[in-house]
């Protein structure tokens, strides 16, 4: 995954709560085997269904950052929901609160959840909204969110957050011992199994 300092982008209004991983991603997307091609399921009740939904709205466009409102991610663990997230080019998405199991596998492959107060995010929707050129920076060396004047900041793990700096996702993490690897595969007797 790609290392994550600070990003600054535009931002898309979600005026959304408890948007769950199914609206998220339908479920028929699932069946895809491969991780990338998802954004076209990205929203997709919405999108097609509703022609003035935030993501057709051409002045949104191209933005990076999503802002969402309570509860964003709820509901079943999958993995698609994020990817399709990435892969319609969003690098964080800021929520006064996410549901766990999305925000932990949002957090392991380099999507940046940032948590900040209701209040404050009605205000970044509110002035994305009056103007859809606002620039957002998420900044993850000072745990910060800033629009406009404003900077507000978001807690999150140091280990988490230099995984997410240094962009390391479980595979890689696990290829740094490579040399320990080998090492014990190397002493182990061969009647048993090995890796190749």
């Amino acid at each position: 995954m790609d290392a994550f300092t600070v990003h600054t982008g535009r931002a898309v209004p979600l005026r959304r709560s408890n948007v769950d991983t199914d609206q998220i991603i339908p479920a028929v997307w699932l069946k895809q085997i491969t991780r990338d091609g998802f954004e076209k399921g990205l929203f997709g009740a919405w999108r097609v269904n509703e022609p003035d939904f935030v993501l057709n709205r051409p002045q949104y466009a191209g933005a990076t950052i999503l802002v969402a409102g309570v509860d964003f991610g709820t509901g079943s663990s999958r993995e698609h929901a994020v990817w399709a997230l990435q892969n319609y080019g969003f690098k964080a998405v800021i929520s006064p609160r996410f549901g766990d199991i999305f925000r932990g596998n949002s957090l392991k492959a380099g999507l940046v959840t940032a948590v900040l107060d209701e209040k404050v995010v009605q205000r970044l929707w509110d002035d994305i909204e009056e103007d859809a050129t606002t620039e957002v920076t998420v900044d993850l060396v000072e745990r910060q969110v800033r629009w406009s004047g404003e900077v507000h900041d978001f807690a999150l793990d140091d280990y988490t957050r230099w995984r997410l700096m240094e962009g390391l996702d479980d595979i890689a993490l696990t290829l740094r011992h490579t040399d320990a690897i080998d090492a014990y595969e190397g002493l182990r007797r061969d009647t048993l199994p090995t890796t190749v």
